[in-house]
């Protein structure tokens, strides 16, 4: 063996130690595989482990929840409520004005502009009144040569003639019906105007009103002159008084399937920088509590198909689910409008803030367990292998 070593040359003999190293190399790679292997499934083992011992607790977990989850009875009967009625939309202008030239010719004077407060009776604009007045001039002309010639009949419809061609002398004058503000103007000097187009438009803002809508539930605790609390964008941090102005003797029925009926809200003297358009959210506030049934809202479970129930408990014990109307009235009350009467005893599961995941993710597996600051956070991957 010697021999054939000594009888290689020197490249074969670095060839033969090259081969010898590789073949380590490749054994010590094969060794490192199978180390990774092992410690894989140690981990993989740990892991169930873990996940087996969760699992138990949180069997346990679920146990001890739904013992402390026992159902609860109430007994309904009648509180007094603080109630108010939300209500929302948007706020108008107290009149609103058109204004419209009757006659059609070329405009020659406007004399506001927007912005600008206008009183009654004040000329907004003109059109040329030139074949207004020549045709008024004739007709005098004609009424005078009657009166000399003593044609009575014919001076009379003379006379009715005139009142017509003095209109339509009028309507060259456009003038504001009421006191107010000049919101828009569509018209200029000289342009050619159509009888019936609007060109001015005046709004009355010394009051704001709008229309909301009122279930007809609560239109019971609804009058004249009740207050109303409104809220605007435009007006952070304040509130803005407004009334009942208007109740109509008819609702309408909407495609909800209920009743509502749409009252007239005025706010008197509106703050400045409320404007028409403006959109709103508040309450009307009843004067005096009002005595209701109530129930907690989670005693009130939804069906398919939006039927509300409630477990009514017999005397015997037993329980039935019994269809119910009622309405949420905020901080996990509802107020009873049929269904139930006063002295029925009703079951219910209360509802818990933090619920079984929220355990075990806050502060178990997720929050201080194997991901937190187990074998995850600080220990095998965190700071091991």
């Amino acid at each position: 063996m010697a021999n054939n070593n000594e009888n290689l040359t020197e490249s074969e003999r670095q060839e033969k130690k090259l081969r010898a190293a590789q073949a380590a190399r490749k054994r010590k790679k094969r060794i490192k595989s199978l180390i990774g292997w092992i410690v894989v499934i140690l981990i993989v083992s740990l892991v169930l482990i873990w996940f087996l011992k969760m699992k138990k607790q949180s069997e346990e977990t679920i146990k001890s929840l739904q013992n402390a989850n026992r159902n609860i009875d109430y007994v309904v009967a009648k509180s007094k409520y603080t109630k108010e009625i939300d209500v929302s939309g948007y706020v108008e202008a107290n009149d609103k004005l058109e204004a419209k030239f009757r006659s059609t010719g070329a405009v020659t004077g406007v004399f506001v502009k927007e912005g600008d407060s206008v009183k009654e009776g004040q000329i907004l604009a003109t059109i040329d009144d030139t074949q207004q007045k020549m045709n008024l001039q004739d007709l005098n002309n004609q009424i005078e040569e009657a009166k000399i010639s003593g044609a009575q009949k014919t001076l009379e419809l003379l006379e009715m003639r005139k009142d017509y061609y003095e209109n339509l002398l009028d309507y060259t004058t456009l003038t504001a019906n009421f006191d107010g503000v000049v919101s828009k103007v569509g018209v200029s000097v000289n342009d050619y105007f159509e009888a019936g187009s609007s060109a001015v438009t005046i709004i009355d803002v010394s009051k704001l009103k709008t229309t909301v809508e009122i279930d007809e539930i609560d239109m019971q605790y609804i009058e004249l002159g009740q207050k109303a609390y409104l809220t605007f964008d435009s007006l952070p941090g304040q509130s803005v008084e407004a009334y009942v102005s208007y109740i109509p003797m008819e609702g309408e029925y909407t495609s909800q399937g209920i009743g509502v009926v749409e009252v007239e809200l005025t706010i008197d003297n509106p703050p400045e920088g409320l404007r028409p358009g403006f959109t709103f959210t508040g309450n009307i506030a009843l004067e005096e509590d009002v005595e209701m049934l109530l129930i907690p809202s989670s005693a009130v479970k939804t069906e398919r198909g939006g039927t509300t129930t409630v477990q009514v408990k017999k005397e015997d014990g037993t329980t039935e689910k019994r269809n119910v109307t009622v309405q949420y009235l905020g901080e996990g009350d509802s107020q009873v409008i049929s269904g139930l009467s006063e002295g029925e005893t009703i079951t219910y599961e209360p509802t818990s803030s933090s619920g079984f995941f929220g355990g075990m993710i806050g502060g178990g597996m997720m929050g201080g367990g194997m991901m937190g600051g187990g074998m995850m956070g600080g220990g095998m991957m965190g700071g091991g292998m």
